[in-house]
């Protein structure tokens, strides 16, 4: 049986769309158009953290993508997260004490405001052993008050790996319009250092095993990052694309091809380890 590269190349075929925001256009001229990678969105991703994640460096596998802090994108995105952390409790927290008394962000070498970094990690990252469980305390946050991440996390953190982006196109009349695009947040995303990253999720198999596409996943994410409109049409696109991938007529994601080979070499190792175990007939009847 081949091996299953565990990431998959930067460049590949993609099937892109383009249309224009019905939130922003109209008789008054030309208003935004969304531009969606079509092949990410109905992808197999999904958040491996503490199920196959490696952490974007070998030697703190425990830290996820949360090694380096999270940079701010704005005031608000700032306040937002300062509310979230002033509900967090010394016992869901585990630098609580360290975050109300030295405080919990810092600026980098460049001046720019982010999420202060503790024994080698984010300061919201539990570690592994923490009695509330391992992970992001902003996230568990969310979970137990029952409302979306994107309520209490950093932008940058909700929105990985989905990348938006801003342009304004020129035609050749001299009219213009914003492009938004909604794409992949691949190891490019990070800057020049995102080639040096030991691992990375969006384009390796062991992350491309969700039973649901992105698109479905991280529709909360989507509405906010496009809007519930501009959404719905993305998502009427996303369902006419899966069905094409079924038949054979469009590619998919790589990656999601090849985490969905490796399930299935897992499952035939699974079967033969059952079978030999005593697993009988129900072993052979899986395997046909």
């Amino acid at each position: 049986m081949p091996r299953i590269p565990p990431e998959t190349p930067l460049d590949t075929a993609r099937l892109w769309l383009e249309f224009p925001d019905p939130d922003t256009w109209g008789d008054d001229g030309p208003g935004q158009v969304v531009r969606a990678d079509l092949t990410w969105l109905t992808s197999s991703w999904r958040c491996v953290f503490g199920g196959g994640c490696a952490g974007i460096y070998a030697d703190r596998p425990d830290d996820g993508c949360c090694t380096l802090g999270a940079h701010f994108a704005e005031k608000a995105d700032r306040k937002r997260v300062r509310a979230a952390m002033r509900r967090l409790g010394p016992d869901q927290w585990q630098f609580h004490g360290t975050g109300h008394a030295e405080g919990w962000t810092e600026r980098d070498p460049d001046g720019a405001r982010k999420t202060r970094v503790v024994d080698g990690a984010c300061i919201f990252l539990n570690r592994p052993g923490w009695p509330a469980g391992s992970g992001c305390a902003l996230h568990q946050l969310a979970v137990r008050e029952g409302t979306d991440p994107l309520h209490t996390k950093p932008d940058v953190c909700w929105q990985l790996p989905v990348r938006r982006t801003y342009r304004t196109v020129q035609r050749p009349d001299g009219s213009s319009y914003l492009e938004v695009t909604v794409a992949e947040y691949d190891r490019r995303g990070w800057g020049p250092g995102g080639h040096d990253l030991d691992w990375y999720c969006s384009g390796n198999a062991v992350a491309h095993t969700g039973a649901e596409p992105v698109f479905r996943t991280l529709r909360a994410e989507l509405v906010e990052l496009v809007g519930a409109a501009a959404y719905e049409v993305l998502a009427g696109h996303c369902e006419k694309v899966l069905t094409a991938q079924r038949s054979g007529a469009l590619a998919r994601h790589p990656a999601t091809v090849a985490g969905e080979a490796g399930s299935r070499v897992s499952s035939s190792t699974t079967t033969a380890a059952m079978a030999a175990a005593g697993g009988g007939r129900a072993g052979e009847e899986e395997q046909r």
